[in-house]
């Protein structure tokens, strides 16, 4: 699922605001290696990491004194943006890492992502739907077949989520359509012509509410509720009304227990004892997250599923291991999915996109037990790879930055699976290290409907792009209906607090040298260099232009 800053991420709108905000994403089309590059693209069309390699050794001599070294660059001509097909829809601007530090990373992408906060996180109905369809997978082997097989993985949910609103639509018009049905016919008799009448309204309330289920909108945002009329609102002196279904259950209950006076229901009260038991309580407590992904199955159950985590740069023994099974994986998905020849993606454009990474891996004693840097995380079914998760594991969250999946398995609805399952990963990595508390998905996209599910996990917040502080999404998304590009900050004398105040005190290294901007500019001649510095200095901020090596060349 390219849920993250590289494919995925693509230019998010609400962040940019003309050519001085023409920055995508922490990770640009060519992933490991580039830094806020890429407007757009779905490919690997950024593969630029040959720069990367070069003085290779003078580059680790410096990543001794500062490990964060970035090359910036002012951007290229406009080019064909992978999402929304337009031939000049998309521009690289941003800049390259030869390495970085996790902190920095961290500090970067909080200038210019979204996140979720997972410890707050509820699934919802649509969640709750792939997850049952998983298990159901796993313990029976049942296969649910529909629009889903043709997902792209690239944002798959955002397919997804058109067809789990279906089926939410399909059940719960069902039950609506069932009690209405019972509810009317219990009326007509007790008011004969009259209520004929009135049950010509309740079917064209449902017949609006099938109109607006089947909008796309989520059926729980739905509400089914309808004013009484004037002089025929509740009786109190009259039980409280219950559902139709609850009083079928009640009568079928009470003639089982009139044919059996004693009170033996035999081997029926084994088949459908949840049924005759007197009604539990209702907890409050919906299921977790958890709950539902780690529900028991059966010992007979069809297949297993295991979620492996694999560090890979510096690429583990796990990690060499499955390799080759990965890449095969990935290849085809890209030739399924994206129509790729048979010779693509190589072995070479694999390892450069979704392998290598410029994150120095850290083991801190306070970390998690798998350290901060990028991994894999590895679906196995019965023994094989199905899927993998590209994620990066920093100091207070989990980026998310790419999923590619074998198209068989396109059923299971994996772009929003694995979501869930790093949610999940969010939470259990925050029991060990307290700070890592946030899931980041990339950037959100209102207007493009590959990016705009995004919108589904909550809570979460969008980044203010002038003031760079977290704004609640709901507060967020009324601006975004008219406006491409917002200011969600609603305080009108609010700044960028992480500004950069002082450009002289960012850190060049020109020539093996490391110099301060202020003395680096007294060698300058060409009034360009300045002004891509600056604007190098206003993207980064103050804190991390100071610890950085901007590399000039």
């Amino acid at each position: 699922m390219a849920r993250a800053a590289s494919a995925p991420g693509t230019r998010g709108e609400a962040r940019l605001a003309g050519a001085e905000r023409l920055r995508a994403r922490l990770r640009a089309p060519g992933r490991r290696g580039a830094l806020w590059g890429g407007g757009g693209g779905s490919g690997a069309g950024g593969l630029g990491l040959g720069r990367v390699a070069f003085r290779a050794g003078a580059m680790a001599f410096w990543a001794a004194l500062s490990p964060s070294i970035v090359e910036y660059f002012e951007g290229e001509d406009f080019y064909r943006c992978g999402y929304c097909k337009n031939e000049s829809g998309s521009r690289s601007n941003g800049m390259w890492a030869h390495s970085m530090t996790v902190q920095d990373y961290q500090d970067l992408i909080d200038r210019g992502w979204r996140r979720c906060r997972p410890l707050q996180f509820q699934p919802s109905k649509s969640h709750k739907k792939v997850l049952k369809k998983m298990l159901k997978f796993l313990a029976k082997g049942e296969i649910s077949r529909g629009n889903c097989e043709d997902e792209p993985m690239e944002d798959a949910v955002a397919g997804d989520f058109g067809l789990i609103n279906k089926l939410d639509i399909q059940c719960d018009l069902k039950t609506l359509s069932d009690d209405l049905k019972e509810s009317l016919e219990s009326e007509e008799k007790k008011k004969g012509k009259s209520s004929k009448k009135e049950e010509s309204n309740e079917l064209s309330r449902s017949q609006d509410i099938e109109e607006k289920l089947g909008s796309g909108e989520p059926s729980h945002s739905v509400k089914v509720h309808t004013a009484p009329k004037p002089g025929k609102g509740a009786d109190l002196s009259k039980p409280p009304c219950r559902k139709a279904k609850e009083i079928r259950k009640e009568r079928k209950r009470l003639k089982l227990m009139q044919q059996n006076p004693d009170g033996e229901l035999g081997g029926l009260q084994a088949r459908r004892e949840p049924s005759f038991c007197p009604p539990k309580a209702k907890s409050n407590q919906p299921k977790s997250l958890e709950d539902l992904i780690f529900e028991s199955l059966p010992e007979n159950a069809s297949h297993k599923l295991e979620v492996r985590v694999v560090r890979s740069s510096p690429p583990s023994s796990q990690f060499k291991a499955t390799f080759q099974e990965s890449y095969q994986v990935y290849k085809r998905y890209q030739m399924v999915i994206h129509k790729d020849p048979p010779d693509k993606p190589t072995v070479s454009q694999f390892t450069r996109f979704l392998c290598n990474s410029p994150l120095e891996a850290e083991n801190p004693p306070n970390g998690p037990d798998c350290g901060y840097g990028s991994f894999h995380q590895q679906y196995w079914l019965d023994g094989k790879i199905i899927a993998v998760g590209v994620i990066d594991i920093l100091p207070y969250c989990v980026s998310s930055v790419y999923l590619y999946y074998d198209p068989d398995y396109s059923f299971l609805s994996l772009g929003v699976y694995s979501a869930l399952r790093e949610i999940a990963f969010t939470r259990q990595l925050h029991e060990k290290t307290s700070q890592l508390n946030y899931y980041y998905m990339g950037f959100y996209i209102h207007s493009c409907p590959k990016m705009k599910y995004k919108g589904q996990y909550r809570p979460s917040d969008l980044l203010c792009p002038e003031t760079y502080v977290w704004v609640p999404i709901e507060q967020c998304l009324p601006s975004l209906e008219n406006s491409k590009y917002c200011r969600f900050n609603q305080d009108p004398q609010a700044v960028d607090e992480g500004r950069s105040r002082e450009p002289d005190r960012l850190q060049v290294l020109y020539k093996k040298v490391v110099m301060p901007y202020g003395v680096y500019r007294k060698q300058q001649k060409d009034p360009s260099e300045e002004a891509a510095v600056l604007q190098y200095a206003r993207l980064v901020g103050q804190a991390c232009s100071e610890r950085m090596l901007l590399f000039r060349n």
